[in-house]
């Protein structure tokens, strides 16, 4: 496995931990198909909510914020929707797609911005 792949998954755990810690369950991590992949897909109340984690050591280039353009969007719903399609039991809850933005203030200190509907599916 490679460093970048490592740092991303290390990121990702953090994450998870981050919302696990304000209520929301886990259902899958790292969900992959032909469309695209998603890194967390968790339940808040009634609602599947399909989560793009973003880690970014510097603001250079819009920092974490910058980094899930609209091409992105367009890939983790049209993956979102293929789950859903195989998950027939989530069909009937409410649908997210956040983002959880951790930005680095210094080393080995972090801030988690958790955006609620980060983007919505047209």
């Amino acid at each position: 496995m490679n460093i970048s792949l490592r740092k991303g998954l290390r990121f990702e755990d953090r994450a998870r931990d981050y919302l696990l810690e304000r209520g929301l369950l886990l259902i899958q991590s790292n969900y992959r198909c032909r469309f695209g992949e998603i890194d967390l897909i968790m339940r808040d109340r009634d609602s599947v909510c399909f989560i793009e984690v973003k880690f970014r050591k510097s603001l250079v280039f819009g920092g974490a914020a910058g980094a899930i353009p609209r091409s992105k969007q367009r890939k983790i719903i049209k993956t979102a929707l293929f789950y859903l399609a195989a998950n027939k039991r989530l069909a009937h809850h409410a649908l997210r797609f956040d983002a959880l933005l951790i930005q680095q203030q210094s080393v080995g200190t972090s801030d988690f911005n958790w955006i609620k509907n980060a983007f919505y599916a047209e």
